[in-house]
């Protein structure tokens, strides 16, 4: 009977997580899936996007630099921009303190005071849980509620000693981030905190040899996946052990408990029997987590993400004295605080709290006490007893963070009126998937291609967190990056990897970092948060420009978050934590960091969100709506009992399943009964648990399962080669979504009366080629999402449910192709016109440039050239805006067809450039290709053409490097500017963080043309 109860706990508390994950389903503000059913709506929405598709920013302070002024510019600078949303932190990087200290009475004010802005501005505000960009403590975090480990030392004794036994206090361990983040009394409580867990005798080995690893299987480290080498994405469950010596193997039946023996002093009241011994005294101690890098007065222990109490009164000392300073959320209005947030996980791993041995027995059936050595790496019983009670520490472990901290953090936000977003990843002692899946929002970070560390591997996590809970929202903190970034990055440089972004299945950038810019206006580019972010705020030199790029954002954004995403292949991870779903290689092309999708798109799922599955004309359906033709076992050698049976249930229901049976538990839970149980259901669904030497299919129910060596031996990672699911869904008659010849990458959106494609082109070169659709519901249309132009395409072929168009691509260009449900109308035109020249302005051009910042107010260029080739010094090192200016006359216009168009192409343009023609502001222009529509602006006899052009900052900072430095000296701001005097030097820049020398390269800057009017042909 008690093995039998054991065996259902798996299914108890699996089932638990899924409640938790599924079941607030209460509107959220912000996260609601838009109602989009008709393709007038999407037309709409496409040509003037709403609040909820466009960017955002993580809005950044410095540590007590704040003020309303500058709050308020900043929020205006935003909404003007076309930033929608923000993500509130503050935090501690190079820049001398501030004035306001942070949770002050002031400090209170002037959040207020940005959260009534965000409502006024109807900017979506979104709250981090605590100080810093990570975890959730502070000072108000006492060791007791901190995160803990659970330490011990040894001591070896012998019954012929005749002598005390003194045990000495277990020491902490070494905080992961080191020491260098403690104030005196921080490392004072870290060193002073403990409390005496338990103390076991047991026979002493005669031969040590340790669990290999265990610091990492006992959760007491674990390190950055993305920026350590050598991070293991999982810890296999499975053990077949070298052979270990019995003489380092302990019985668990030898292990005595001496817990009542010891004394206050460390002295223990007992006397050893004939032999020698070892004794462990066992003790919480704090792990060394602190809130990083948190503004000066928020500096603090993390919070314990096992305890509900600890939580919840951390969040009280935060985010309760902020609610209690604002009021209640306002829902009437789309701006003001949305959202809490829970940033990547950065705070390490926890082992221990002081429930942590009931919660163990409650959820894996047995007492862990015993195997209190195996935390030190002990062999109690055999290596596989030993690695299954690491198994189910670390499961333990992941639902305590599960329920007790981001479910209850999820809690919390809907008592609130609020959502919750979470970026699953990095040090997670979790599966990322089942972390992940609790949000109402999942989300991700990706670094700037060249700038920083690769995080991708987080996009296709939060992608498939969402698309298999049926989450319309996937955002992702965009492009960040590190020191050498320097302001080097715009619109134009980062459009590749936005468009890999929106074919990875992310749908809303939230760029790091829009640093609040709390200095003088003169003061520029201003603040920084130290070497990091893309510098996405208004000090930027093209910020008055970058409303165009923001509308290509939106538009893509609100087209991507409406249907569901297509996808064929389901990759369902194995159990346990800490785990990070890798697809197989071979599913992806390309090099990291933008690698990208295939011709049958995938997702993974985790086990608890597989279990909400069921089955519809054999394909494998969630709730929110996902479906897929076929599920990926992992290729382990374990799984619970709860989790095969529900693979059970699907196959035998229609499900079309690939992998081999597993054939053990990888828990004690139940054991050894578990493992028979899953022997049984593994022969039941397979018929065989000998894998056969050729491909098989065996059918169960109505469904089958697909196996053998032919299969795992092209394993990639744990999972089949992508040719093995490719083979296997073509030979179900089901052809690639999407099928191209070129460099292409793409994503499929749909819904019932239509599907949506987006298409980029990868390279910088021009590409023609042939794409074939899985789609045929009516004739194709092409939607620019640049300009907002949506065309017929007259030129495709349809047979067999597919779509075959011809289709033109400008270097880095990027389109939606829409089937929208109807009849198919073919008019027999070429999808793309030809071009002719009229004419080339080759005259000279009159440029203004900003005295202000260096340049002269005016001078003549006799030909286009790059700024830095000039001699003046003014040009040379110029940052900011020209103006161009040039007039022309236009006779050779053909205008014998309506159909024929006008276009101005500037060439090479460095950065971004606004048009003007005879007076009318044509918009900006920041990609390929270099032209706007004239057609109805131009004449044929004086033509008055300004073209404003905007270059980056690193030209004017390396100018003035040549010149005296009165900024930051030794951490402190400079005097003339804590006393509001007028400047010292004879710099025109001022920044908190220097990225360049007097000896650096200039950057190539301004309109280099050539500068052509072209006309249409069909």
């Amino acid at each position: 009977m008690f093995l039998l109860q054991n065996s259902k706990l798996g299914i108890v508390f699996i089932s638990a997580i899924v409640l938790l994950c599924y079941g607030c389903n209460k509107k959220i503000a912000g996260s609601d899936k838009a109602d989009i059913s008709g393709i007038r709506a999407l037309r709409l929405g496409f040509v003037k996007p709403p609040d909820a598709a466009k960017p955002g920013v993580y809005w950044y302070f410095m540590d007590g630099n704040l003020s309303e002024e500058g709050m308020t510019k900043d929020l205006e600078s935003m909404a003007k921009a076309g930033i929608g949303n923000l993500i509130f932190l503050e935090v501690n990087v190079g820049v001398p303190r501030g004035k306001v200290d942070f949770l002050s009475d002031r400090w209170l004010e002037l959040f207020k005071h940005a959260e009534k802005e965000c409502r006024r501005l109807n900017i979506a505000m979104t709250l981090g849980i605590g100080p810093g960009w990570t975890g959730s403590g502070g000072p108000w975090v006492t060791p007791e509620q901190s995160m803990q480990h659970l330490v011990s030392v040894s001591v070896a004794v012998s019954a012929n000693e005749n002598k005390k036994i003194k045990l000495p206090i277990p020491p902490p361990r070494k905080p992961f981030f080191g020491e260098g983040g403690f104030t005196p009394q921080l490392k004072k409580q870290w060193q002073d905190f403990y409390e005496d867990v338990a103390v076991l005798a047991f026979p002493q080995p005669t031969v040590i040899d340790k669990i290999k690893d265990i610091d990492e299987k006992a959760l007491y480290y674990r390190a950055p996946y993305s920026s350590v080498p050598g991070v293991k994405p999982f810890l296999p469950s499975f053990f077949e052990a070298d052979d270990v010596p019995a003489g380092a193997i302990i019985s668990k039946n030898k292990i005595l408990d001496l817990t009542d023996k010891l004394q206050p002093d460390g002295t223990l009241n007992w006397e050893a029997p004939q032999g020698n011994w070892t004794i462990m005294r066992f003790g919480a101690r704090n792990n060394g987590a602190v809130t990083r890098p948190a503004p000066f007065p928020g500096l603090g222990f993390e919070s314990d993400k096992f305890d509900t109490v600890a939580l919840n009164k951390h969040l009280d000392e935060y985010t309760g004295r902020i609610f209690r300073k604002i009021g209640k959320p306002g829902k009437k209005s789309a701006g003001g605080l949305k959202f809490l947030h829970m940033d990547s996980w950065e705070m390490g791993a926890q082992n221990w709290t002081k429930n942590f041995r009931a919660e163990f027995m409650k959820r894996r059936g047995y007492d862990p006490l015993p195997f209190y050595p195996v935390y030190d790496g002990v062999i109690i019983e055999s290596p596989e007893i030993s690695e299954r009670f690491l198994w189910d520490l670390r499961q333990t472990g992941q639902e305590l963070i599960l329920e007790y901290h981001a479910g209850q953090v999820k809690k919390y936000s809907h008592r609130h009126g609020l959502g919750l977003s979470i970026e699953p990843y990095d040090m997670n002692p979790t599966a990322d998937l089942e972390l992940g899946a609790i949000a109402d929002v999942p989300m991700c970070e990706f670094w700037s291609k060249d700038f920083g560390f690769n995080t991708s591997f987080s996009c296709i996590e939060a992608v498939s967190v969402a698309h298999v809970n049926g989450q319309s929202l996937v955002p992702a903190e965009a492009f960040t990056a590190e020191k050498n970034e320097g302001w080097k990055q715009y619109p134009g440089s980062m459009k590749a990897q936005g468009d890999w972004a929106f074919a990875t299945g992310i749908n809303r950038f939230v760029y790091h970092t829009f640093q609040s810019q709390v200095l003088p206006d003169s003061l520029r580019p201003g603040m920084t948060m130290g070497p990091y972010g893309v510098h996405w705020d208004r000090n930027q030199t093209w910020w008055p420009m970058v409303g165009g790029y923001h509308r290509y954002i939106s538009r893509c954004q609100f087209i991507l978050q409406q249907g569901r995403t297509v996808a064929d292949i389901l990759y369902l991870t194995p159990e346990g934590a800490p785990h990070i779903f890798r697809p197989p290689l071979s599913a992806l092309t390309g090099e990291e960091p933008v690698r990208d999708r295939r011709g049958y798109n995938f997702d993974g799922c985790s086990p608890a969100q597989l279990l909400t599955a069921s089955v519809k004309d054999n394909q494998i359906v969630f709730p929110g709506g996902a479906a897929y033709k076929i599920l990926i076992m992992p290729d382990v050698k374990t799984m619970t009992p709860g989790l095969l049976e529900k693979i059970r249930t699907l196959v035998y229901e229609g499900a079309i399943v690939v992998g081999s049976p597993p054939v053990k538990s990888p828990g004690l839970t139940g054991y050894p009964a578990c493992d028979e149980q899953v022997k049984q259901l593994s022969q039941t669904i397979w018929g065989d648990l000998d894998v056969p030497a050729n491909e098989t299919e065996r059918v169960y129910g109505k469904g089958k399962v697909i196996w053998g060596a032919g299969i795992s031996t092209k394993s990639d990672g744990i999972y089949p080669a992508y040719a093995v699911a490719a083979k296997l869904l073509n030979d179900m008659g089901v052809p690639e979504d999407f099928e191209w010849a070129g460099d292409l990458r793409y994503t499929h959106r749909t819904a019932e009366d239509w599907d949506i494609y987006f298409i980029a082109n990868k390279t910088g070169e021009l590409l023609n080629t042939d794409c074939v659709f899985r789609s045929d519901k009516g004739s194709p249309e092409l939607w620019d999402p640049v300009t907002g132009e949506m065309r017929a395409l007259p030129e495709f072929i349809q047979e067999n449910g597919q779509t075959r168009i011809p289709l033109q691509f400008e270097p880095y260009q990027s389109f939606f192709i829409v089937f929208k449900k109807g009849k198919t109308t073919v008019h027999g035109k070429e999808n793309f016109p030809g071009f002719k020249s009229l004419i080339t302005l080759n005259n000279a051009w009159t440029v203004s440039f900003d005295p202000k910042w260096g340049g002269p107010q005016k001078v003549i260029f006799d030909t286009l050239q790059d700024w830095t080739s000039r001699g003046e010094k003014g040009i040379k090192y110029y940052s900011g805006i020209a103006v161009y200016s040039n007039n022309f006359d236009l006779s050779a216009v053909d205008d014998k067809s309506k159909n024929k168009r006008i276009f101005l192409d500037l060439g090479e343009v460095k950065n971004l450039a606004r048009v003007k023609l005879n007076g009318k502001d044509l918009g900006v222009l920041w990609t390929t290709p270099w032209q706007v529509d004239i057609t109805r602006v131009v004449k044929q006899k004086g033509n008055q053409l300004q073209i404003e052009v905007a270059n980056l900052w690193p030209n004017r900072l390396i100018g003035d490097e040549q010149l005296p430095d009165d900024g930051i000296k030794n951490g402190k701001w400079p005097e003339w500017l804590l006393q509001g005097k007028l400047r010292t030097g004879d710099r025109y820049t001022f920044t908190t963080f220097k990225h360049y020398t007097k000896d650096a390269p200039l950057l190539s800057s301004g309109l280099m043309g050539p500068v052509t009017i072209r006309q249409t042909e069909f």
